[in-house]
């Protein structure tokens, strides 16, 4: 009965800091960004531009925009990341529509810059720490980086380089330019907020039950695990799962490792750089299995 009621305190917390962090980033952007017409990169950032310039509103764009990206990302993520992504979307429409009505906070461009960013930052950063997501571009990267060479890192780059780029033409080349000095203050104040939200990352997991989280971890998350045999001091006889992932797929391994084994030891590791292949998706092992048999 404890651990149900432990529980939902976690997800009722969980639920919570998600919509603290929908309220600070929304403010960021109304009350910085938008008005001194800065822009942010993905879905937003495309957000912006179209309201920019046919006047619909930027929390009715964010909405809409963002429906066939959190499909995809409930497709490689599951429903609990549904779940929050829905909620954190739905409270971020919410109160940009209500900091809209809010006097801008300032007019001078780098004032605005500089702490629309990192106000930004701290937002989206405690969104993405407690597995919500206010963004469909790390969804469709974290697909297209397991169908090609390409790390999530580089795509959600190159997919912000093009709007940018636009931005620019459209707006002017110098709101481009401190458009992208907000992005680079927006990420290193997400990683800071975030514990180091490098695009990739690399979980140490040691338990006793190995077999039946690598395959919970694959079934759930389409990562695979390598297990070492491990022996602790006093514990005894150990399993330890090593796995690379996403930002984005912290949080659900986390909650899977919860539900199976409580008595797990976890450590969360920066990747600074990946070399060789690994396994990213079923339809690689399927080829695999089928290259076996023939």
């Amino acid at each position: 009965m404890s651990k149900i009621k432990d529980k939902t305190t976690r997800k009722i917390v969980t639920f919570i800091l998600l919509m603290i962090g929908t309220i600070i980033a929304s403010a960021a952007l109304e009350c910085f960004l938008i008005p001194n017409t800065i822009l942010d990169g993905g879905i937003t950032g495309i957000s912006i531009i179209v309201h920019k310039i046919w006047n619909i509103p930027l929390w009715l764009l964010v909405l809409m925009i963002n429906i066939p990206f959190v499909y995809i990302g409930y497709k490689n993520l599951g429903k609990d990341f549904l779940i929050r992504t829905i909620f954190s979307m739905a409270c971020f429409s919410l109160f940009l529509s209500f900091f809209e009505l809010v006097q801008p906070f300032t007019e001078e461009i780098l004032l605005a810059t500089i702490f629309g960013g990192a106000l930004y930052g701290v937002g989206v950063g405690m969104i993405i720490h407690f597995g919500g997501c206010i963004d469909g571009t790390e969804s469709v990267a974290i697909v297209i980086s397991k169908k090609t060479s390409l790390s999530v890192g580089q795509i959600v780059l190159i997919f912000n380089l093009i709007i940018f780029g636009i931005a620019g033409f459209i707006f002017g080349f110098d709101r481009s330019m401190y458009s992208l000095l907000t992005y680079v203050i927006t990420f290193k104040v997400i990683d800071f907020v975030s514990e180091g939200l490098e695009q990739a990352k690399a979980a140490l997991i040691i338990t006793q039950k190995g077999t039946d989280l690598s395959k919970e971890i694959y079934k759930k998350l389409g990562r695979t695990t390598t297990t070492i045999r491990g022996k602790g001091l006093i514990s005894g006889e150990k399993e330890v799962l090593y796995c690379v992932l996403t930002r984005l797929e912290i949080f659900e391994l986390k909650r899977i490792v919860e539900d199976m084994d409580e008595s797990a030891f976890v450590t969360i590791l920066d990747v600074s750089d990946i070399i060789g292949t690994h396994i990213k998706s079923n339809n690689t092992m399927k080829n695999l299995s089928l290259k076996k048999k023939s």
